[in-house]
């Protein structure tokens, strides 16, 4: 499955529900950020060594899982919404990153 795919089946999710008056890129953005507050919620306390071994506990790992997909859905959600191809837009950025910390 592509990201193509994801998409598409988000369009039809919300068409199916008519909600896609609510899918602005100001609604959008802020549902991905709280999305993203909830993913860091979940490390926020935990040492780098338990941040590292987050699938030994599964509850964590389920929890984990389940944000890491919110904050997708929403980023292709708005991605899809404002036009914008996220594979390109990522390879533009990494190009200039490259060029902004080129290697020691």
């Amino acid at each position: 499955m592509t990201f193509e795919d994801v998409t598409q089946r988000l369009r039809d999710f919300a068409a199916a529900r008519s909600w896609e008056p609510y899918h602005t890129p100001k609604n959008l953005t802020m549902a991905l950020s709280g999305e993203v507050g909830e993913l860091t919620s979940l490390f926020q306390w935990l040492t780098p060594e338990e941040s590292d071994a987050w699938r030994e506990d599964p509850a964590l790992e389920a929890k984990v899982l389940d944000e890491i997909a919110d904050v997708t859905l929403y980023l292709l959600q708005l991605a899809d919404r404002l036009g914008v191809d996220l594979a390109a837009a990522a390879h533009a950025k990494i190009d200039r990153n490259e060029k902004r910390f080129p290697p020691a």
